[in-house]
């Protein structure tokens, strides 16, 4: 992979030698010079720029600048982590944006099957369509969850771009995708065929207002997740000081963060993007808070607890709620308090269970099942298994 990747520029080199001990800084082992990457021996994650826009529906030939985000994030200090940290330095624009998929591809393949978690600071976010890819030879289904705006499916006829990629993820070869979720997306920013499309194929969307209102819903949405992408135009403009950034509703910086942390504390989420991404030069709060999200996504991962083996009941406290015709079983973690429903093998479908299967829900969801409600998602779950 070494042959895709470019070192950090000179002007972030010269910033991280002038920064204090103990900072991120200090520790991370860069990408800074040519053909020499950085030890992957002993690191949990790599962080990765792909300077790639040109799918932006937007795009008068800017070109993408992580140095403002570089300095921001190495002017941190760690939290109590027991991971390393590398920066392999940025994929620049290939001859074709296709070329440069290949490159994204090809580098989060072996990042992945080195068990190291990229770190993705990206400019257009089609290039969610490559990381996706890199899963291809990952042997399981595969779960998406995007903080935006927009569901972006689009037409998948048509060329992809930025606003218009969820829809290649979910009709190419090979079919990897089991679910795809969207995280505070904002219905005048999304065509009414779009919602009643996302209806139809039971993926899970969450209204920016939903999601604010009580923050702790998101928990078991990226507890289950795989990929885990973010949007900043799901941030409002206010909070980014990032001219480009222009809805004046969205996530604030400390909504954003609590999500990032959610997604690092799941035991699934094995890669992290973070897309739309320009040039910070101007918007050095814009940069800090891009850093803060990373920072909180790597802290969440080094307090990871794993759970123990749910066919073992002295782990688990099972219970069995009747509704109308169902039985709905719920598991509750003596560990960390956790929930889960159990999603049935049903016996006379063709579906992609074989087993029962456990999803990640919430006690509110046992609750409103206690009030014979059944769960949005098992629902969901269940019909696109039967289908």
């Amino acid at each position: 992979m070494i042959e895709f990747l470019s070192p950090i520029s000179k002007k972030t080199i010269a910033h991280k030698e002038v920064l204090p001990e103990g900072v991120l800084g200090k520790q991370i082992d860069a990408h800074t010079a040519e053909g020499e990457l950085p030890d992957l021996q002993h690191t949990k994650f790599a962080l990765l720029g792909i300077l790639e826009n040109r799918k932006d529906v937007n795009y008068l030939g800017e070109t993408v600048s992580l140095d403002a985000f570089r300095k921001a994030f190495y002017a941190l200090y760690p939290g109590n982590w027991s991971h390393g940290i590398v920066d392999l330095g940025d994929i620049k624009k290939g001859e074709t944006v296709e070329d440069t998929y290949f490159a994204v591809k090809t580098v989060v393949e072996a990042l992945l099957k080195k068990k190291i978690a990229p770190l993705i600071l990206g400019g257009s976010q089609d290039l969610l369509y490559a990381q996706y890819r890199a899963y291809d030879s990952h042997g399981s289904m595969v779960n998406i969850v995007n903080v935006d705006t927009n569901f972006d499916l689009g037409d998948a006829e048509k060329p992809i771009n930025n606003k218009s990629y969820v829809g290649k993820i979910i009709v190419d070869k090979p079919y990897n995708l089991f679910n795809y979720s969207t995280l505070g997306y904002q219905s005048y920013f999304n065509p009414p065929g779009e919602i009643a499309l996302m209806e139809k194929l039971y993926f899970d969307a969450y209204r920016l207002g939903e999601v604010t209102r009580d923050i702790t819903v998101v928990e078991p949405i990226l507890r289950d997740a795989d990929v885990v992408a973010l949007d900043i135009s799901a941030i409002k403009s206010t909070e980014m000081s990032y001219a480009t950034t222009a809805s004046p509703n969205g996530f604030d910086g400390r909504e954003i963060c609590a999500i990032s942390r959610y997604a690092g504390i799941s035991n699934r989420v094995s890669s992290f993007g973070i897309y739309e991404l320009k040039d910070f030069k101007n918007a050095e709060t814009g940069a800090m808070l891009v850093a803060q999200v990373l920072w909180y996504f790597i802290e969440g991962v080094n307090f990871r607890v794993q759970e123990g083996d749910f066919s073992n009941d002295q782990h688990y406290t099972t219970y069995k709620v009747p509704v109308d015709d169902d039985i709905l079983v719920f598991k509750k973690s003596n560990k960390t308090g956790r929930w889960w429903i159990e999603l049935p093998f049903i016996s006379n479908v063709n579906n992609k269970l074989k087993t029962p299967t456990l999803l990640p829900c919430t006690y509110g969801d046992y609750l409103s099942a206690t009030n014979q409600e059944i769960p949005e998602r098992w629902f969901k779950a269940r019909r696109k298994n039967e289908v």
